[in-house]
């Protein structure tokens, strides 16, 4: 089992064409991800051949998705494009959306996710029927059976670790910490003021899935995110969860380089949310290795 992504998982990658897109497109594929084409109007009708592997690229999602199944899309569009390109994906119905791309203006992200959740593009749940990862955010890895996006595959394998992380480098850390117990899947949220899936959202998840027997939560200062996934996990979440903020030693009043580290007063800091989780009955680290032996000192 899994979260969000599994083996069954057909990918397209809008932007395919572009350095990045072909760069990882390769990564993926080398992981044994499921990658069945692209997506770029310039170039339609066209295929690129990534190690032996032949992709056609198309002109729409829609066609993308009409021609191969796809249920996933991963964006490596740059930012002045991309929320068109999403809106593209969501309009197509496509199931699982990575938007790795940085940069993207708030004004945008807002625009989108108010386009995504509309109520006509509700599921019968009333969930809306595209799942939105980043943006601004190194993808999702189910170790051993896909990866969408650009996380390093071969740090970690298989295992009963679920991982959500605002930060793409602590994800790409906590998983190397980790490696030989392994993950059910690792999520890189991403760490803009407005992303399409939270920490909460993979929290249920995990709980959910019967693989996962402890999780991982990483955050940054900056935000309520977490404070408010402290009060998820101590009503909502049965399994043990370690967690752990970066920014503790951040210089008070400066503003710091993600786009969603605004600290305001109290709020945000690291203090704040070590406090607010440990309050819930997460164990926090003051180290992502410190945070990782706790994990392990959980599972005995």
């Amino acid at each position: 089992m899994s979260i969000f992504l599994n083996a069954a998982s057909r990918v397209i990658v809008q932007g395919m064409t572009g350095g990045e897109g072909m760069k990882h497109t390769q990564r993926m594929l080398a992981s044994g991800t499921a990658v069945v084409g692209g997506v770029n109007p310039r170039k339609a009708g066209q295929s690129v051949v990534i190690d032996g592997v032949r992709l056609p690229v198309f002109g729409t999602v829609a066609d993308a998705m009409a021609a191969t199944g796809a249920d996933t899309s991963v964006v490596f569009v740059p930012p002045p494009l991309a929320k068109a390109a999403a809106i593209e994906a969501v309009d197509a119905g496509i199931g699982l959306l990575v938007i790795i791309t940085e940069g993207i203006p708030v004004q945008d992200a807002a625009q989108l996710w108010a386009y995504a959740t509309r109520p006509d593009f509700a599921g019968a749940d009333g969930t809306p029927r595209t799942r939105i990862i980043g943006p601004n955010c190194p993808g999702l890895i189910s170790p051993g059976a896909s990866l969408a996006g650009i996380i390093p595959a071969s740090i970690a394998g298989s295992g009963p670790i679920g991982l959500v992380s605002k930060s793409g480098t602590l994800t790409y850390q906590m998983m190397y910490e980790l490696g030989d117990i392994g993950f059910s899947t690792a999520v890189g949220i991403g760490g803009d003021p407005i992303v399409g899936t939270t920490h909460i959202d993979c929290l249920a998840a995990f709980e959910a899935d019967p693989q996962t027997t402890a999780i991982v939560m990483i955050g940054e200062i900056g935000g309520d995110a977490e404070e408010r996934a402290a009060a998820y996990i101590a009503a909502n979440i049965t399994k043990p969860v370690v967690g752990y903020v970066a920014g503790f030693m951040a210089p008070e009043g400066k503003t710091m380089g993600h786009a969603g580290a605004i600290v305001s007063g109290s709020s945000g800091t690291a203090a704040a949310k070590k406090e607010a989780l440990e309050a819930a009955g997460v164990t926090v680290g003051k180290t992502p290795s410190e945070t990782a032996s706790l994990l392990r000192g959980l599972l005995g």
